[in-house]
């Protein structure tokens, strides 16, 4: 049994497919097809049911696949070890970023850290937060970006900044004319929210306690923040943006930003890992990468803000 045996089942599982999994692993099909059938020799079972399409684990191969996941982080754990210790930043390092952060703070830092440091090789998913949490504890990603602090003992956790929401509000909306956001003015009508699981909807629907919107915006539960955004623009309702979002839009799209009224809505963006996480050389390039990109005030809480 070898590891590169390991990373070919796990391949297998992850596409369903050998033809698939052997371009992912860079090898022919009939190579991959022959290791993992030497491995079944070896260990005297079959883990795949060939007969079914697409491809799936046995019952004793379910078992052997969560197994290979473990010795496979391992067997990682002892190249991260020598990489932490000569301070190397080179090697895979694959990063979860929520939905909700990713589209405007990757473009601020992720160029800029490539070039700084073209040794490094990082993959990012976009992840909503408790798939980050599962894949964080299988090892599946090395780190992830989300918004407040980790609550687990099993995670550890650094803040790189604070972020405040803001209304994004048509000019045919009677909010339009207001220059803050209160609470009390958010009805349920044409409010369009992110769908239930996404914390920055969860957030929201907290600190204006909007549990009733929460039942009625069936409907407007598209998933996607930029829609929200074309919809507003296009003159109908209201949305919720982050502070990042705000520094891209165009002179006439930041007219239809609103701020709250003190204290304003505000959440953490937190670099989280698990507590067996190694490379911390790298996880602090990332960090100063990272708060170097953003402005400057959002690096600490201010006082007109309050957490969510």
């Amino acid at each position: 049994m070898t590891i590169q045996q390991l990373e070919y089942i796990l391949a297998v599982d992850q596409f369903r497919h050998f033809g698939k999994a052997a371009d992912y692993c860079n090898i022919t099909q009939p190579t991959l097809s022959a290791m993992i059938q030497k491995l079944e020799d070896e260990l005297g079972v079959k883990l795949f049911d060939r007969n079914v399409q697409p491809v799936c684990p046995t019952a004793v191969g379910e078992k052997v696949l969560k197994q290979a996941h473990i010795v496979l982080a391992q067997a990682s754990h002892v190249k991260e070890i020598i990489n932490e210790e000569r301070q190397l930043l080179s090697g895979t390092f694959r990063l979860g970023v929520l939905p909700t952060i990713a589209p405007y703070l990757l473009p601020r830092f992720f160029p800029q850290l490539m070039e700084h440091y073209p040794e490094m090789d990082i993959r990012v998913t976009e992840m909503k937060t408790q798939d980050i949490r599962q894949s964080l504890l299988t090892e599946e990603i090395d780190a992830a970006i989300i918004a407040n602090l980790p609550e687990e003992n099993f995670f550890y956790g650094e803040i790189l900044f604070y972020e405040e929401f803001y209304g994004y509000v048509s000019r045919k909306e009677a909010l339009f004319k207001n220059e803050l956001i209160r609470t009390s003015d958010i009805t349920g009508e044409r409010l369009w929210l992110l769908d239930e699981g996404h914390c920055f909807r969860d957030q929201l629907v907290r600190f204006c306690q909007m549990e009733a919107v929460k039942l009625s915006q069936m409907a407007y539960r598209l998933g996607s923040m930029e829609t929200f955004m074309r919809m507003v623009e296009n003159g109908k309702g209201i949305t919720f943006i982050p502070g990042l979002a705000v520094q891209q839009l165009s002179r006439d799209q930041k007219e239809l930003v609103r701020p709250f009224a003190v204290p304003r809505p505000t959440r953490q963006i937190v670099l989280v890992t698990n507590k067996n996480f190694i490379r911390h050389s790298l996880l602090q390039v990332l960090k100063k990468e990272i708060q170097t990109a953003v402005p400057k005030e959002m690096l600490s809480l201010q006082a007109i803000q309050h957490l969510v």
